[in-house]
């Protein structure tokens, strides 16, 4: 039997890694409804928090790769670590607003982000030449897996126990397991071990740095801001995220405990989605290879925004109606990702796309952001849902004319160096 490549150790310690930060990172919509018991704070105050969070993570995307770049995926996956179980065991003792948004909307939304988009393509792409599409999707589907896992279970002990033995057990998970599984395994290249990568002949050394990756991420918002194509992407990302996590990643559970749902029935609505959002994904990358990007971005933000128009009235239907949004709505949750990352290849070219990318993808977070706050603004003002619901749906279908505004023909843009 063929000795196992260490890649896949790589690649298996990053998807654990990868499901238990995004775990961490939607722990906050189980928190919303019982710190409004508890400490009488609106739904907007608290929004405001998950909005922060939802700013520093995407702001992490561009970043990332240069610290990881600058100190190694190990350490920053550590320092990473380090800090969700601070932040998150330090929850325990607030007792005001600010407190809130300091732990977790900065504390978890930069280190949360520190080991998203980032670890996910430099596993991919440092450990294997064969299977690396492959790795790539299964590594980013991880982002549904952790809420398939972690929300329910989240739900439970905050049903059963509170919220502070929620905040507690994250606190644990992030130090006691994950950590030390980081540490023991995580590699920064092949060559470390004196290895090829994984479908490799020869043994790739570290490139010289020949540039400020700070730098290089500025340079490249600079120079992309000058693209028409560049504002028509980010921008129906930003509708993306603001209908995605910030709406019903966020707001999802409250919404349906207001409809009689209990919490743990409630996360598992969310955790369902992120099922059928595996399903989608790969259904998603698989059809990018095959047909124009923007057609199929047309199409998921078209029938995304009916589905969050037809949202207000599911609830007061029958539970039959709900599970059918549940599952038409969860094969499209992220199968906006394949075809906008092809586009930004195609339009600025591979060897800048990981930049450029994380830029559209910070623009994702900043629609998130606005949509967790003005969401719960939205049901502190109206005493409901509905208004945010609806806006997401006619904004989605608004982003659905947007991309097909986009120019495949172009040229790359050239990017100069930083």
């Amino acid at each position: 039997m063929r000795r196992v490549h260490y890649a896949w150790v790589v690649a298996g310690a990053g998807f654990v890694t990868l499901i238990t930060a995004a775990g961490f990172r939607s722990t906050p919509g189980v928190l919303i409804v019982p710190l409004q018991n508890e400490f009488g704070w609106s739904r907007a105050t608290i929004g405001f928090a998950i909005s922060v969070n939802l700013i520093f993570y995407g702001l992490g995307g561009p970043f990332a790769a240069g610290l990881v770049e600058r100190f190694g995926m190990r350490r920053v996956t550590i320092g990473a670590l380090l800090g969700v179980s601070a932040g998150s065991s330090l929850t325990v003792f607030m007792n005001a607003p600010w407190q809130l948004d300091i732990l977790w909307g900065i504390v978890n939304g930069l280190a949360t982000g520190a080991v998203a988009v980032p670890l996910a393509a430099m596993i991919a792409n440092r450990w294997f030449v064969e299977r690396r599409g492959l790795v790539t999707g299964v590594l980013t589907a991880s982002t549904a897996t952790g809420n398939l896992i972690f929300l329910p279970a989240l739900a439970a002990i905050t049903d059963a126990w509170g919220w502070r033995y929620t905040a507690v057990t994250v606190s644990a998970v992030a130090f006691v397991l994950v950590l030390p599984l980081a540490a023991l395994l995580l590699r920064d290249r092949p060559a470390d071990l004196g290895i090829a990568p994984f479908g490799g002949s020869e043994i790739e050394h570290a490139p010289a740095a020949v540039r400020n990756p700070f730098a290089a991420a500025t340079s490249g918002l600079m120079m992309a801001r000058h693209s028409r194509d560049f504002w028509l992407l980010a921008g129906s990302f930003f509708i993306c995220g603001l209908s995605t996590n910030g709406l019903i990643g966020t707001h999802l559970i409250p919404a349906a405990m207001d409809h009689g749902y209990g919490e743990v029935a409630a996360a598992g609505l969310l955790a369902t989605i992120g099922v059928f959002d595996i399903i989608g994904t790969t259904c998603s990358g698989w059809l990018t290879d095959r047909y124009d990007p923007r057609v199929l971005l047309f199409w998921y933000y078209g029938l995304r925004g009916l589905s969050l128009l037809a949202l207000p009235y599911v609830f007061s239907s029958p539970h039959f109606g709900l599970i059918l949004f549940i599952v038409f709505y969860g094969l499209d949750w992220i199968a906006t990702v394949p075809p906008t990352v092809a586009l930004t290849a195609e339009i600025f070219g591979r060897e800048r796309v990981g930049v450029i990318f994380g830029w559209i993808f910070c623009s994702h977070m900043f629609g998130a952001a606005a949509a967790a706050w003005a969401a719960g603004a939205v049901r502190t003002w109206f005493g409901g849902y509905g208004w945010a619901f609806g806006t997401a749906g006619l904004l989605c279908l608004f982003a659905s004319g947007l991309v097909l505004q986009i120019n495949r023909a172009s040229r790359p843009l050239v990017l100069q160096p930083a």
